[in-house]
């Protein structure tokens, strides 16, 4: 495990643009604002990360901001991104373009497209098509698109009460 404890640590490490590790990184400062690429072959563990693209097997941050991300697994407060592929999100709330997950747990979810096994999450904004190929459990799920579609290929999707308060 490589800890970093500074900006300028972490920066040290970046040639052309690309910071790439054979190991896990600890990034013990809170805010993490780069422009490169970050490429991890272990975990991520840091507070919040700015950067271009990021490529890791696990991520847990307090917050993501990042143009793509591809992880096997991510916990973070919210994510803003452009492109996700991830195993397993777990998210306050999520904006991205498209969304590409085994299973989504998070609060709110702005998107493009969302293509999941499971989703479970507060209210989803997509833009054309939102599906799952189990469940999908959410507050409301709504399109942008005129001819937006959201469903589940094998399981249900379920509307909590607290929608139909509305």
């Amino acid at each position: 495990m490589k800890k970093y404890n500074s900006q300028q640590e972490f920066e040290a490490e970046v040639v052309n643009g690309i910071f790439k590790s054979d190991e896990s990184i600890d990034i013990t400062v809170f805010n993490l604002d780069i422009e490169a690429k970050i490429e991890v072959t272990g975990d991520i563990k840091a507070g919040d990360i700015k950067a271009w693209d990021i490529d890791a097997r696990d991520i847990v941050a307090r917050d993501i901001v990042a143009w793509d991300i591809v992880a096997g697994n991510i916990k973070a407060g919210n994510i803003v991104a452009g492109d996700i592929v991830a195993g397993d999100i777990v998210a306050g709330d999520i904006v991205a373009w498209d969304i590409v997950a085994w299973d989504i747990e998070a609060g709110d979810i702005e998107a493009g497209d969302i293509d999941a096994r499971d989703i479970v999450a507060g209210d989803i904004s997509y833009y054309a098509v939102c599906f799952a190929y189990q469940n999908i459990k959410v507050k409301s799920i709504t399109g942008r698109r005129q001819n937006a579609k959201h469903f589940v290929l094998d399981g249900k999707l379920e509307i909590t009460k607290a929608d139909n308060k509305k």
